[in-house]
């Protein structure tokens, strides 16, 4: 699973003209599930996420996780995330899970977000979206479930 973060003012989904999500200061996540991803890659990553220290404290220095700051989260659901553009020009995206497999992931992440108490709005599986951003820094991080995975075997 990868997740692209970015520190937002405001961020906000749009399908076929209407708002389906937004949030103020948070964060915009753009998740791609990818094939054999489990609930234990949503888990590693929205564990993360919500402890991820991007916001700046009193000093100027990043030190507050989107908790610390009263944020949300927008998460929005992104396969192309999961493109390989190794060969050709035209991207393949095989390595992406399949759609119900991905949105049921997609879905379980976002009720992991809210059952910690942290406020998201959401995109719409699936559709055609206009995703906006007013973003702060910029500060983008990409992370993949795949080195959380790795980091929690060495310690193990």
């Amino acid at each position: 699973m990868i997740a692209v973060l970015q520190r937002a003012l405001s961020a906000s989904v749009l399908v076929e003209g209407k708002t389906v999500g937004e949030i103020g200061r948070g964060l915009l996540i753009l998740l791609g599930v990818a094939e054999g991803d489990t609930e234990q890659d949503a888990e590693l990553l929205c564990k993360k996420i919500l402890a991820c220290r991007i916001f700046r404290d009193e000093q100027d220095k990043m030190n507050l996780s989107v908790r610390d700051v009263g944020g949300s989260l927008l998460v929005v659901s992104n396969f192309t995330l999961l493109a390989n553009y190794r060969h050709g020009n035209r991207p393949d995206y095989m390595q992406a899970a399949a759609p119900d497999r991905a949105n049921a992931l997609y879905e379980h992440f976002v009720e992991l977000v809210r059952r910690d108490g942290t406020p998201v709005a959401t995109g719409e599986f699936g559709a055609d979206m206009r995703v906006l951003l007013e973003g702060e820094g910029p500060v983008t991080i990409v992370m993949d479930s795949n080195e959380l995975k790795k980091k929690k075997e060495k310690t193990q």
